[in-house]
């Protein structure tokens, strides 16, 4: 059998760490920043990690990332 293609867009908005569980980028921090508050501002720094019914999905377009 020939071998999967990942899919590119996931290869570059997703990491699969160590255990298994997707790391992702904060959604929500593009534009329009004055609207938000200060709270979500900082608390949207930084990566998160996916919950499992999206990360189930993700590891679908990434067959070799498990």
């Amino acid at each position: 059998m020939p071998k999967m293609k990942t899919k590119s867009s996931a290869k570059k908005r997703f990491k699969v760490t160590a255990s298994g569980k997707v790391k992702a980028g904060q959604a929500g921090k593009r534009h329009g920043m004055i609207k938000r508050t200060n709270k979500f501002l900082r608390d949207a720094r930084g990566t998160t990690t996916l919950s499992a019914p999206d990360a189930k999905i993700v590891k679908g377009f990434m067959p070799y990332d498990r």
